[in-house]
């Protein structure tokens, strides 16, 4: 179910992927729900609604349940992206709650084709990086509610296990 006009269509793997999502304990706990994920990954459309789980003690949603609505997005459609011959991490976040949610929020996550190839191109050049992704949760006027920045580490393959090497002899 798109929540954001798009052209991409999701696919059957897909569609299964956000069910996963879905019922994935640690994400389902959030009270988010992935409602769109494109047949390349491209965009994903995330939903966040206040009840009886989300609900904080003041009677909006929970910032937690803020935050980790949108925290592993953008690290798993790069993942998904990108593909095996990359490394990526979350490094860090910031987050930003501009006022309370107290009705459905939804947040849109793109990339696009042009960020993909600027990526993997300073990757071949640094071999790793730090990219600042955004994301905001708004309501269907477009309001923004809260905004994160997260900070990506993203690295060759090859690169990165060197790298792992490295510190374990080090270590010893």
């Amino acid at each position: 179910m798109k929540l954001f006009e798009t052209n991409k269509k999701s696919s059957l793997q897909t569609r299964f992927q956000c069910l996963v999502f879905n019922f994935f304990p640690a994400y389902r706990s959030t009270g988010a729900r992935v409602k769109f994920i494109s047949h390349d990954y491209s965009e994903i459309h995330v939903r966040l609604r206040l009840f009886w789980r989300t609900r904080n003690y003041v009677g909006t949603v929970f910032g937690g349940s803020i935050f980790g609505a949108l925290d592993p997005m953008h690290m798993i459609q790069l993942i998904k992206l990108l593909g095996d011959d990359y490394v990526v991490w979350d490094k860090e976040a910031r987050v930003r709650f501009m006022r309370p949610i107290s009705k459905p929020v939804f947040a849109r996550f793109l990339v696009a084709e042009e960020e993909l190839n600027e990526i993997r191109k300073e990757v071949a050049e640094k071999k790793e990086i730090h990219r600042v992704m955004h994301s905001q949760f708004e309501d269907r006027r477009g309001k923004v509610y809260a905004t994160v920045d997260k900070t990506i580490y993203i690295a060759s393959k090859p690169f990165y296990k060197n790298k792992q090497k490295l510190r374990k002899t080090q270590s010893v």
